[in-house]
């Protein structure tokens, strides 16, 4: 049996977030200003609004953490603003608007990895390729791998707000397998994550690749198959891999 699909992670391994997430603070005040720009709820300060989109975050997630469940991030805005005295429909342009901000002020943080694409060019013509995403904004991911015209490059792209699933689930990981027609064993994992790429791939039954982004400490309980420094590293460990397998 050989490998037939690399499914991938998306941010920190693909994609890199600048400045150790420095990103936050600014997009909660782009989307604060969004969000008082509308007539009726312009008397929210920026202290309030940052003070309940926190307490709703933790609160969400308490709750969805039980399940490995990811929310989309319209519902995060629209239970901030529900606590703060405004109930108002997912769909309205506010609150859209508000994740819309929030997004944009993230992906301008995030560059692809420079050897990213070439190393996707490289995979593209001997495996299936796909990405397995966990970020409340799917349309995020969607939008990063459009603009660096890699989006053709994947079968699939799973993000858990789309799914209502994020990783270490093994759910997330089946619905990719399922999507693009491969089984746990001839498929590879490759992630920044040591308890939610590398133990979610491995409990689904998947290979698992750690690429080393940062220390974790995780990585001594959740083991991978193999640990790369780089992208351009891969091909040589997927190798390894199918020997391993033959």
């Amino acid at each position: 049996m050989q490998v037939k699909a690399i499914l991938f992670d998306m941010f920190d391994t693909l994609a890199l977030i600048d400045n150790n997430h420095e990103f936050y603070n600014h997009a909660i005040n782009r989307m604060h200003k969004h969000i008082i720009t509308n007539q009726g709820i312009n008397n929210i300060t920026l202290e309030t609004f940052r003070t309940a989109y926190i307490n709703t975050r933790k609160e969400l997630y308490t709750i969805a953490d039980k399940n490995l469940e990811e929310p989309h991030f319209n519902q995060r805005i629209q239970k901030t603003l529900k606590n703060l005295g405004y109930d108002i429909d997912i769909k309205n342009s506010i609150i859209t608007g508000a994740t819309k901000e929030f997004c944009q002020e993230f992906t301008d943080h995030v560059k692809i990895d420079e050897n990213t694409k070439p190393i996707l060019q490289k995979l593209y013509n001997k495996y299936k390729l796909g990405i397995i995403s966990n970020f409340a904004i799917p349309e995020g991911v969607y939008n990063l791998l459009k603009t660096n015209s890699i989006e053709k490059l994947f079968s699939i792209v799973i993000v858990s707000g789309e799914v209502n699933k994020r990783k270490p689930s093994p759910e997330i990981f089946q619905i990719a397998l399922k999507k693009i027609g491969v089984t746990a064993k001839e498929a590879v994992f490759v992630g920044d994550t040591a308890d939610a790429d590398i133990a979610g791939a491995h409990a689904t039954g998947m290979k698992a690749i750690y690429i080393k982004r940062r220390f974790e400490q995780t990585l001594e309980k959740f083991t991978p198959d193999i640990v790369i420094e780089k992208l351009t590293e891969l091909p040589i460990a997927i190798n390894n891999i199918n020997k391993e397998l033959d």
